[in-house]
């Protein structure tokens, strides 16, 4: 089972309108608002900034070992620590200011997580100058298009996949830290590289439907095709 519910994107943060009683993934404990509101607006949605993919690693580095609530909790707080999550920015920290970070109470103070994070920056910016951005890089991985899964049950989800071990091979030849497959396995559940959401949950479909809605948009008669296989998947549990 994979470090449910994965890492963070930086989508919207309104309050979610659906009712805590509606159909969600298991793990979700709808009295944490934080987590409730992650897994309806976020988590799954596939996600193509840039911006979003670095918070993710970020996130993910420092939830290794942790409980995600705690992280969410923390969010804003590395949000302010890490320049709004600016590779750019991150990239040029000097150990001052790693020394700083390692004593601010609004983060996870892990020495270790802290200066992976900069590293990736690091990394994050070669991967940028060598394929444009790093949305295109990462998206390779699974074909440039979500990989729908069809769980029933939280204990089906794999901790990891063989996507996520090509993936997290490649990152760690580049030089990125705390990205072992599991991590990385979060990292693409959390920017939708991978649909893993249960089957009665109604995000599932949601997803399904909204991916569907932008392969048709501008796409090619064999993407349309695909269009309508990912709605008719949508509407069968």
């Amino acid at each position: 089972m994979t470090r449910q519910p994965g890492s963070a994107s930086c989508h919207s943060s309104q309050s979610s309108s659906r009712s805590p009683q509606t159909k969600r993934c298991s793990w979700v404990n709808a009295r944490d608002r934080l987590l409730l509101e992650y897994h309806d607006r976020e988590w799954g949605v596939p996600a193509h900034s840039d911006r979003t993919h670095f918070e993710v690693l970020v996130l993910s580095g420092a939830q290794a070992g942790l409980n995600w609530s705690l992280v969410l909790k923390k969010r804003e707080g590395y949000r302010s620590a890490f320049d709004k999550f600016d590779p750019e920015k991150v990239a040029r920290y000097s150990e001052r200011q790693i020394d700083r970070l390692v004593f601010d109470p609004e983060i996870i103070r892990n020495r270790m997580k802290i200066q992976a994070a900069v590293r990736n920056a690091r990394a994050f910016l070669k991967v940028q100058e060598e394929f444009g951005d790093f949305d295109s890089y990462c998206w390779r991985f699974v074909g440039g298009r979500p990989k729908l899964n069809r769980w029933r049950a939280t204990r089906q989800i794999p901790a990891n996949s063989p996507e996520s071990k090509t993936f997290s091979k490649d990152l760690k030849h580049r030089g990125f830290s705390f990205v072992g497959p599991t991590v990385v396995y979060a990292f693409m559940q959390a920017v939708g590289m991978v649909n893993d959401h249960l089957v009665d949950c109604f995000r599932y479909r949601e997803i399904l439907r909204e991916v569907a809605a932008s392969v048709i948009v501008g796409s090619r008669d064999g993407d349309r095709n695909e269009s309508g296989r990912l709605r008719r998947q949508a509407r069968v549990r």
